[in-house]
């Protein structure tokens, strides 16, 4: 709290994701009540303990897209490890449970690494070069999984969900074209501007100095090539063992499935999943692409589910976690200043 009583800054960020909190799990709540409380408990029956292998591998993935993301920041900024490890963590952990649009966890990572000596300009510019490489990727990722399944496949079917996949493809892509131009013209002095109105002039003029480091850094970002392609590079080998997930679940539910056909299944839905950003956590969506996309591979609705509903246990696992640290990091950080402003 400020002197006069009113709630300063970070207690209202801590406010707001305490809330999202409460949110997020109530939408989870009314997931499961709505596919049959039975049928989710009979499945949870059958993968048992197996969750626990299941979810302890997605460290996996996410260390490769922590990896991916540090690999945009000049080799003397960088975190250490252990910090990228933890930081990504917690971003995912927003991501898949709070409802933020998928990006709320990004601004919290910029925010923890600028806290611990990290530039704002350049943990900013970061934060956006590390988003569209992840989505670029993505779509990489999915283009891949429709290759594999016309090649393996015969019949219409997988030639019209094929189609349907490129047509969503084409334009995620041309909006992440768009994105990059606005990048290299100015992405937060375009912001900055735009918000001339809903500031004061005084916030603005020391905003304005701020946004032109950040559009600096994020060209700069994007003219050290080799740390960009090996930041690409890392968080596509992150999208592809992810299928790694969906293998480990098929396989304990007793349904023997390739690696490459998981590689397929995992990258259709991962496109479903892209799509629907704007949905918290994709409820709904991630379900139902599962039953869409694993028909095609002979798998029965209610297996199909079980394998997303373990994803929904590895992010309740995993996440739930990720956000009680934040919140202690935050509450450290409150207690903190709180004894300097006392001093």
């Amino acid at each position: 709290m400020s002197p006069t009583g009113a709630p300063t800054g970070s207690a209202i960020i801590r406010i707001s994701i305490i809330i999202a909190s409460f949110l997020g799990f109530l939408l989870f709540v009314f997931f499961i009540a709505a596919s049959g409380i039975e049928d989710v408990g009979r499945v949870m029956l059958v993968l048992g303990w197996s969750l626990a292998p299941i979810t302890l591998f997605h460290i996996v993935p996410l260390s490769f897209s922590a990896f991916s993301w540090s690999a945009l920041l000049p080799a003397a900024r960088r975190p250490r490890v252990a910090t990228v490890l933890w930081v990504r963590w917690i971003r995912e952990s927003i991501n898949s449970l709070l409802p933020v649009a998928g990006v709320g966890g990004d601004f919290v990572s910029a925010r923890l690494v600028r806290q611990r000596g990290v530039p704002g300009a350049e943990a900013a510019a970061a934060m956006v070069v590390d988003t569209t490489v992840g989505v670029a990727t993505q779509l990489v990722f999915v283009v891949a999984g429709v290759a594999l399944l016309v090649v393996r496949s015969s019949g219409d079917e997988p030639l019209e969900a094929a189609y349907a996949v490129l047509i969503g493809v084409a334009m995620l892509a041309a909006l992440i074209a768009a994105f990059v131009l606005a990048q290299h013209r100015s992405l937060f002095g375009t912001v900055l501007r735009l918000a001339h109105r809903l500031a004061p002039a005084q916030a603005l003029m020391e905003l304005a100095g701020g946004a032109e480091r950040a559009d600096e850094a994020i060209v700069a970002m994007y003219r050290r090539g080799a740390s960009l392609l090996r930041s690409s590079l890392l968080r596509l080998i992150g999208w592809a063992v992810g299928a790694g997930e969906v293998w480990l679940a098929l396989h304990f539910l007793g349904h023997p499935f390739s690696l490459v056909d998981a590689f397929i299944l995992e990258s259709l839905t991962s496109g479903v999943r892209a799509a629907a950003f704007m949905v918290p956590g994709a409820l709904g969506a991630l379900e139902g692409g599962f039953v869409l996309f694993g028909q095609m591979f002979g798998l029965t609705p209610d297996v199909a589910v079980a394998i997303s509903l373990s994803k929904r246990v590895r992010e309740l696992a995993l996440g739930l976690p990720g956000l009680v640290l934040l919140q202690w990091i935050e509450g450290r950080r409150l207690l903190d200043r709180g004894g300097a402003a006392q001093a």
